[in-house]
């Protein structure tokens, strides 16, 4: 077993996770950075759309960006979360979101927000947002015990949800009340406040295992691939998750385009259904640690990956039309997407809670690093598979493609002997 596998942080359990002070301030830093993020996230599209006049190729270009970092960097910096200390990575990390949210102000101040001004930021916070994920999810065991992982994923789950809902509203609202500069100003400030949060955790990290001067991160990298890949349960589940991903990056990209295009959906009523979808992943994260003690983690992240078949078999068979009215359209899309966010926020919440259960402390970063950097490139290229779907096959044959590939990965769990794993038994 590496080194530091079996130091993990003694806490009492049974305890609502949140007493936690170690945690506390954890979730507090993640709860205002996520919704800082999807504040962010709104005014930059405003600001490329509306202010830079940005051309659809131009547009793409600063999308991929935010992808590019995992593509390049995800598997070394992985590695270098099981060298490096991650608390204090989280806390720089955030500083440096502060800093390089902070230009974006001077740049619109100064009337030197242009392209490529902004390609930079965008790139910057890419690169700072991988650090700071890398370091989150393997440096959650070391604060609370494994026993608890399931309730404070969840914790995380239910706030990142709720931002993801309610912060795209709050942050249009903010971009017409104050304009661009504060909201900015506002999003430097809260990665600040994060930043205080985090240097306020109290927890023990080992210090890293010492390397013979010939093993470069390459070694590292590769132990990282082979414990992911080798491992009997978690082998299935790390494909799972890929072609999960693939569906995920399928739908995803078709969904807006036939519901807004297609089927004609007034953007008020699109805005109800994917909050519909909120409402599905909060409840999701919510009743999540109960289904995964009930069922196993197993059959807890089985039963999210068969739930999130349904909407997308629903969507792609119903035989809707523009014509259909209104209410009818709403209900189904709105009742598919909560289905679909309920089915996320349990998997989610079983998944991340037995990955971060099985693996050693000394190779969570590169396990984590591993699958979520595949993750990645698999929804990159989908994304793009996509387009050529729609464009050969239409929009519903597109949906039930992603609907069939969802099914795959369930199976993939269903005939593997991740199926009857349970919480308790992942602890090493």
């Amino acid at each position: 077993m590496p080194d530091g596998a079996d130091d993990a942080p003694v806490t009492p359990p049974r305890r609502e996770i949140l007493t936690h002070p170690a945690f506390a301030y954890f979730w507090s830093a993640t709860t205002i950075r996520s919704f800082g993020s999807a504040i962010a996230g709104v005014a930059f599209q405003v600001l490329i759309v509306t202010v830079l006049n940005a051309t659809p190729v131009q547009i793409s270009a600063l999308s991929a960006l935010g992808v590019v970092p995992y593509l390049f960097l995800g598997l070394i910096v992985g590695a270098l979360m099981d060298r490096w200390r991650r608390q204090r990575t989280l806390v720089i990390t955030s500083i440096g979101r502060a800093v390089v949210l902070g230009v974006v102000p001077i740049l619109l101040i100064t009337d030197t927000l242009t392209f490529w001004t902004l390609a930079a930021v965008i790139l910057a916070l890419g690169v700072l947002t991988l650090f700071a994920d890398s370091a989150a999810q393997p440096l959650l065991p070391r604060i609370v015990p494994r026993e608890s992982l399931v309730s404070a994923n969840a914790r995380l789950g239910q706030s990142t949800t709720v931002a993801g809902t309610a912060g795209p509203a709050l942050g249009g609202l903010l971009f017409n009340l104050v304009g661009a500069p504060l909201v900015f100003v506002f999003e430097a400030v809260i990665n600040a406040t994060a930043a205080v949060l985090q240097s306020r955790i109290r927890v023990v990290e080992p210090k890293a295992a010492k390397r013979e001067a010939s093993r470069h991160i390459g070694h590292d990298i590769a132990d990282g691939m082979r414990f992911t890949y080798r491992h009997p349960t978690l082998r299935p589940l790390a494909f799972s998750v890929h072609v999960w991903f693939l569906g995920n990056s399928i739908v995803t990209t078709v969904f807006a385009v036939y519901v807004l295009r297609d089927l004609a959906l007034p953007a008020w009523a699109f805005g109800i259904a994917l909050a519909a979808g909120g409402v599905g992943g909060f409840t999701g994260a919510l009743i999540a640690p109960r289904v995964g003690a009930g069922l196993g983690a197993g059959r807890a992240i089985l039963l999210g990956r068969a739930l999130v078949v349904v909407p997308w078999v629903v969507l792609a068979a119903a035989p809707l039309t523009a014509d259909s009215g209104i209410g009818v359209l709403l209900i189904v899309v709105a009742a598919a997407q909560f289905l679909y966010g309920l089915a996320m926020g349990i998997e989610d919440t079983n998944d991340i809670s037995y990955r971060q259960a099985v693996a050693p402390d000394a190779i969570q970063g590169r396990m984590n690093a591993t699958i979520r950097t595949v993750n990645r490139v698999v929804f990159f290229f989908g994304a793009l598979l996509s387009g050529v779907l729609m464009v050969w096959l239409g929009y519903q044959w597109t949906l039930g493609i992603g609907a069939a590939v969802f099914t795959i990965a369930t199976l993939l769990v269903a005939f593997s002997p991740l199926r009857t794993a349970r919480h308790g038994d992942a602890a090493p």
